[in-house]
């Protein structure tokens, strides 16, 4: 009600005045008993309890209400897909539960705590966000053949018992950060320093993985090492230029090797073909000359069991058939001594190929003088034989 109403303090009758604020609070709070039960002491209903004390005790009944109530809301919880809930009761671990809504008894009889089991977590060793941002602490290790080697790499992993990684470590990320600098420098001390650098990066890894894992399981981290990933070997700063002028020395080395390596490759087939081929060439020579000795000596025989037979006639056959290679394989030279006339100069094996029936290619002309026109007659054989005898004859006069 306004205070400029002028009926103001008039309603009522003569005596009304300003609404009684004490009136008002009571009406509110038995409104508030009839909703609640009210407020009854000492169980007698002889008597009413003080008004003031009936107030107070509906308006910290409704409170008290509330905070139970929202103290019993606190204990639900929600476990997303891929995560896992653990219970604590004063402290101590009570369960594990997993994906859904669940409820526990609210603070602080029980508390939870929610555990990420798929994410994958990292660990640097050697750097920090950047190769280049060095931690030498622990990059810098030594190897077997006494270098020292600058080496960073990363370590992801991922929980597999969220009970142990709650409880049995303080800090697990430190274990997993000491654990992959343990296992890396007792790889890399067993090792040489160009396995460790070139041929053997990806052996060391795997190496160095199974043994962090190794270390992490036997101190219940609950910590599976997914993968681990050599980001960066090399040999300290200090001796870089050195190391990489040894590094193209080797290089030449192993290009000169392999050069010399395809030449023996390309040289020594070749031979060896050669040889074998020179090897099969005299084989082959060695059995047509033995062929031929061994025909020789067969015929020999057969002409000597002929020669014993006949000796005048077989002595003038080999006569006649070694005079007949002889002139076979010779140019012949024909003089005629009695006239006494020019030398004339027979092509007789041209001949003798021209009357064969060999064409002589077009456009070239047969060899010797243009007056020989055609060869002379060949003697008989008979009169060949007596010639010679003849000429033995005269030979074999005193």
């Amino acid at each position: 009600m306004s205070l400029n109403d002028p009926q103001w303090g008039k309603r009522g009758g003569g005596n009304a005045g300003p609404p009684d604020l004490d009136e008002m609070w009571r009406n509110f709070n038995q409104k508030l008993n009839g909703l609640f039960g009210g407020f009854r002491g000492g169980g007698s209903n002889s008597g009413e309890q003080p008004p003031g004390f009936r107030h107070i005790g509906g308006g910290a009944g409704l409170v008290a209400l509330v905070v139970l109530l929202a103290w019993l809301a606190s204990g639900f919880y929600i476990v997303v897909e891929g995560q896992r809930g653990v219970v604590l009761t004063f402290g101590k671990f009570s369960e594990v539960t997993t994906s859904g809504l669940h409820w526990r008894m609210p603070f602080p009889i029980q508390s939870n705590e929610i555990v990420d089991l798929t994410g994958v977590r990292t660990v640097e060793v050697g750097y920090r966000n950047n190769v280049k941002t060095k931690v030498l602490r622990e990059s810098l290790m030594l190897t077997d053949d006494e270098n020292i080697t600058d080496i960073q790499f990363a370590v992801q992993y991922i929980l597999k018992d969220p009970v142990d990684y709650l409880f049995t470590n303080r800090r697990p990320e430190d274990s997993v950060l000491q654990a992959a600098e343990t296992a890396f420098r007792e790889i890399v001390g067993k090792s040489k320093m160009d396995f460790v650098l070139y041929e053997g990066r990806e052996q060391v890894a795997v190496s160095a993985q199974k043994l962090m894992q190794d270390i992490l399981d036997r101190y219940k981290t609950g910590i599976l090492i997914s993968k681990v990933t050599m980001q960066n070997a090399q040999p300290p700063e200090q001796v870089q230029a050195s190391f990489d002028d040894a590094v193209r020395a080797k290089q030449d080395l192993e290009r000169q090797k392999n050069e010399g390596q395809a030449y023996l490759n390309d040289v020594v087939p070749k031979a060896r073909g050669t040889a074998a081929r020179l090897t099969e060439e005299a084989n082959g020579y060695r059995q047509s000359v033995i062929a031929n000795a061994e025909g020789e000596a067969a015929r020999f025989k057969q002409i000597l069991v002929e020669y014993n037979k006949a000796p005048a006639v077989t002595r003038e056959r080999l006569y006649l058939d070694t005079v007949q290679q002889i002139l076979a394989s010779t140019s012949k030279i024909v003089i005629d001594a009695k006239s006494g006339s020019n030398l004339l100069y027979l092509p007789l094996d041209k001949i003798i190929q021209m009357s064969a029936g060999a064409v002589l290619p077009e456009g070239q002309a047969a060899s010797g003088p243009s007056r020989i026109t055609e060869p002379p007659p060949a003697p008989d054989a008979g009169a060949r034989s007596r010639d010679t005898l003849r000429d033995r004859a005269r030979a074999e006069r005193p």
